[in-house]
């Protein structure tokens, strides 16, 4: 495992961790709303290593990288982020896959800088728009009972709160020692950085018709915080896309059914 320190939009220092084949296709994951990269064990650990080019990224204000008060409402620093990674570590050209908060970092990237320098986009259990009554409806109602814990400095509150999100985050009751690692990498992102998040408001709609790259869809039929509904509306937005749905698995396939992830992550990829 390589490891990087990668400066990002308005100097933000990134950390970024890579595996894998350094001559394969790059696959770039993107996490989502107060996770890291270690999300993504199941993948960088794979069989995928041995064909592709495994980057993961903590995005801003999260797992090791820096973690500054308001930074997080321009979409361009966003934007910067991804392609700062991308120029930094040479990924030519890199298939993005992002899961949930990390669809909007994708189309932040996508509406700055275009799909000329990557060559697939991959959506996990995605959203592709924040703050209005249309980005709303496909969040579960469990999910938005719990957002005024996300910015409590309490403590008790606060570990109370991210328990009760990760429980969300699976279909199956995960073992302890997996919650336990998913608590540890989620008590590290600071309140101001859940709220940062959060306040923005942002839609790609006018977006996602215009793209023509190779674009999968993976979702979780009992998907409890990014409803199912979501990858609806994004199939029927990009036509050409490929939309696949996980029975029995919610907001994470790629933890709980890896097997099937790795395996349609690699016919995707390898069809490019």
């Amino acid at each position: 495992m390589q490891t990087h320190r990668v400066t990002g939009g308005n100097g933000v220092q990134l950390y970024v961790e890579e595996t894998g084949n350094p001559h394969g296709r790059p696959i770039l994951f993107i996490h989502g709303f107060s996770q890291c990269r270690l999300a993504w064990r199941k993948q960088m650990t794979s069989d995928l290593a041995q064909d592709f080019r495994l980057v993961a990224m903590d995005i801003r204000g999260h797992g090791l990288s820096e973690k500054p008060y308001d930074a997080y409402e321009e979409a361009q620093h966003w934007a910067d982020d991804v392609e700062a990674v991308i120029m930094e570590l040479d990924l030519q050209p890199p298939v993005l896959s992002g899961w949930s908060y990390g669809g909007i970092i994708i189309c932040d990237y996508l509406q700055a800088y275009g799909e000329d320098s990557i060559a697939g986009i991959h959506l996990v259990g995605a959203v592709t728009r924040l703050g209005s009554e249309a980005a709303m409806a496909v969040i579960g109602s469990d999910f938005r009972a719990l957002v005024p814990g996300f910015f409590s400095y309490d403590v008790e509150e606060s570990v109370s709160t991210l328990q009760k999100f990760l429980r969300l985050c699976v279909h199956a009751e995960p073992t302890p020692e997996d919650a336990a690692f998913f608590l540890g990498y989620n008590v590290i992102v600071p309140p101001h950085v859940r709220q940062g998040l959060f306040a923005r408001t942002r839609s790609h709609d006018q977006l996602l018709p215009r793209l023509r790259k190779p674009v999968l869809i993976t979702h979780g039929q009992e998907d409890r915080i990014v409803l199912p509904s979501a990858a609806e509306q994004h199939a029927a937005a990009i036509t050409h896309a490929q939309l696949s749905l996980y029975p029995q698995v919610g907001h994470a396939p790629f933890w709980e059914a890896p097997d099937r992830f790795n395996r349609e992550l690699r016919a995707f990829v390898e069809a490019l």
